[in-house]
């Protein structure tokens, strides 16, 4: 909040006190009183979450005075929800509440006690009933997956690897990763992958040389084992 702001609203709550008679009960009196009081709440971005969760959690502010209301409230509110990475509030005075949501991204499904999850961006688990729209998702298999996951996608992401054509991650627990593609191709990827091992893996999947094998197996440090 800048400092003209700030000026701009200690003005109108001068105002609004330094005309406020306790005696005078006058229909002008009740409008002035009414003038602060939440009457409107915006949400926008939702696309994951439904919009009647987030106004069913913030229905208490309603007829609240707006300068009494504080952010970290309203954003303690909605913390829980799932998708939600972010919450931003603003308020337009006198009277409005605008909620803007950054959602987190659904990024795999994965089974847990044989109950299927979708596992998002922030690694949380969301359980598959409460969304059914979603498709085409890669599974993601093994012990650990759930909390590595996010930061190994993020490192294929970061080095344009065909992230859109993996049809599963297999997590092994010394900490590395087998990918099978929608064509049925597999890569075993080392322990230490690294950015340069990406990009290179990355070419030789659109090398003609490279595409009747089944199998790429990059576990034995320095080289490539093909079947």
């Amino acid at each position: 909040m800048n400092k003209t702001y700030k000026i701009i609203t200690l003005i109108f709550i001068f105002i609004l006190f330094s005309s406020y008679n306790p005696n005078d009960l006058n229909s002008n009196t009740g409008e002035k009183k009414n003038f602060f009081l939440i009457k409107k709440i915006i949400i926008n971005n939702t696309q994951l979450v439904n919009k009647s969760v987030i106004q069913e959690r913030l229905n208490a502010m309603y007829k609240k005075n707006i300068f009494l209301i504080k952010r970290k409230y309203i954003q303690e509110s909605l913390q829980k929800i799932d998708f939600l990475e972010k919450i931003e509030v603003k308020k337009k005075y006198p009277d409005t509440i605008i909620v803007s949501v950054i959602e987190t991204k659904p990024i795999a499904t994965i089974y847990k006690n044989q109950k299927k999850y979708f596992l998002d961006t922030s690694s949380n688990l969301i359980p598959f009933s409460e969304i059914k729209d979603i498709k085409n998702l890669p599974n993601v298999f093994g012990e650990g997956s759930q909390k590595h996951l996010v930061n190994f996608v993020k490192k294929l992401e970061k080095n344009n690897f065909p992230i859109n054509k993996i049809k599963s991650f297999s997590y092994f627990p010394i900490g590395r990763w087998d990918l099978q593609f929608e064509n049925n191709k597999i890569i075993k990827f080392p322990y230490n992958l690294s950015d340069i091992l990406i990009v290179k893996i990355s070419k030789l999947l659109n090398d003609e040389d490279f595409k009747n094998y089944n199998i790429i197996d990059l576990r034995v440090d320095g080289k490539i084992i093909v079947e």
